[in-house]
């Protein structure tokens, strides 16, 4: 659900999530979907139409995963200029919220919408958004 600065809600919509949810996203390819606070780092149009990509790996997320000094100072400094965390880490990345449809879980780790709903969604939401993932 997007939210205005008032907790109003703008845009409400049913999700598809990665193929095994259950618990927290550890590395790449394990079909989880990470939970935390991101930011939108990318707008692009992809394999499954209008995309917008999610800052994960956050700081709290290399952290939790015992990741090197370098690696997490690299994500704090990404986060402070709102720019994409690298995403070639263990970790994995390249998390999107993207069209292709909500019938089951399905995603490789994104967040799976309608196409009509990721369209409206990708017009609404600009860069740097603020985005909550969790239970």
């Amino acid at each position: 659900m997007l939210l205005d600065a008032e907790g109003i809600i703008l845009f409400s919509c049913k999700i598809a999530l990665g193929s095994a949810p259950a618990g927290p996203k550890e590395k790449e390819g394990d079909g989880k979907t990470p939970e935390g606070e991101y930011y939108i780092c990318l707008k692009k149009i992809g394999k499954y139409g209008p995309s917008l990509g999610i800052s994960y790996p956050n700081e709290q997320d290399a952290i939790r995963m015992q990741m090197d000094a370098d690696l997490i100072a690299c994500i704090r400094e990404r986060a402070r200029n709102m720019e994409r965390p690298p995403w070639g880490s263990p970790m994995g990345g390249e998390i999107y919220i993207h069209g292709g449809g909500t019938v089951r879980d399905w995603t490789a780790g994104c967040i799976a919408l309608s196409d009509q709903d990721a369209e409206k969604l990708y017009e609404l939401v600009p860069l740097g958004t603020r985005v909550a993932i969790g239970k």
